[in-house]
């Protein structure tokens, strides 16, 4: 990344965790991948349960390596050889783990956080449920407001999802949202966090590179 488009990541990324704080989130800004996994890794205790929101920015962060290593139990429903009774215990036991990670479609510089789900595994535990939750987002998915966060997941999250997990949805073809109506449709559970709920203890990581989709 050159210098110019660092300046406007840090400054949109300090923007926004301004505005996090300010409804009520904790809110870091971190200049690297790297600094946000050893940030994580500093809140991961041996024999802790850790939750995954089936995130494509936690994925390449390599947080499932570090956790493993730090001795702490991973629950990802993504893991391979699970059937589907299998997936569905491990997302409930997210539900109340000791600390849910997840990534997230969008943030505003209003400080809303908004996502876009199929099952709604993910949103219900950025809810309540995890005794912490750690969001991380990377400077590319922030955004103006919420119109801007809804046309960012139709045009650019959405088709890319469907495509990774390939789904035979219009959004493949065309490459943005069509409203499908279809048994495959992933987006299904629309959440917008306005303000930290007020049972949660809620990180906000924002990231100056960019991260997932």
């Amino acid at each position: 990344m050159n210098p110019t488009e660092q300046w406007q990541y840090e400054t949109l990324g300090r923007a926004a965790c301004e505005a996090l704080k300010k409804n009520g989130f904790e809110a870091v800004y971190l200049p690297t991948g790297a600094e946000a996994l050893a940030k994580l890794a500093s809140l991961i205790k041996p024999g802790m349960k850790v939750g995954f929101g089936g995130s494509m920015t936690v994925k390449a962060l390599g947080l499932a390596e570090r956790v493993a290593a730090l001795g702490a139990q991973l629950l990802d429903h993504n893991a391979p050889g699970l059937d589907k009774e299998a997936k569905l215990a491990v997302m409930r036991a997210q539900l109340s783990c000791d600390l849910f990670v997840a990534g997230s479609n969008a943030v505003t510089l209003d400080g809303d956080i908004v996502n876009v789900d199929g099952n709604g595994n993910r949103v219900a535990a950025l809810t309540f449920g995890p005794k912490k939750t750690v969001v991380v987002v990377g400077a590319n998915k922030i955004v103006r407001d919420i119109d801007e966060a809804l046309a960012r997941i139709e045009t650019r999250a959405a088709p890319l999802n469907n495509k990774r997990l390939d789904r035979p949805n219009p959004c493949v073809k065309s490459g943005q949202c069509e409203d499908c109506q279809g048994d495959t449709r992933i987006c299904r559970v629309y959440q917008i966090l306005r303000r930290r709920p007020s049972l949660s203890d809620f990180t906000v990581l924002v990231v100056g590179e960019s991260l997932g989709y």
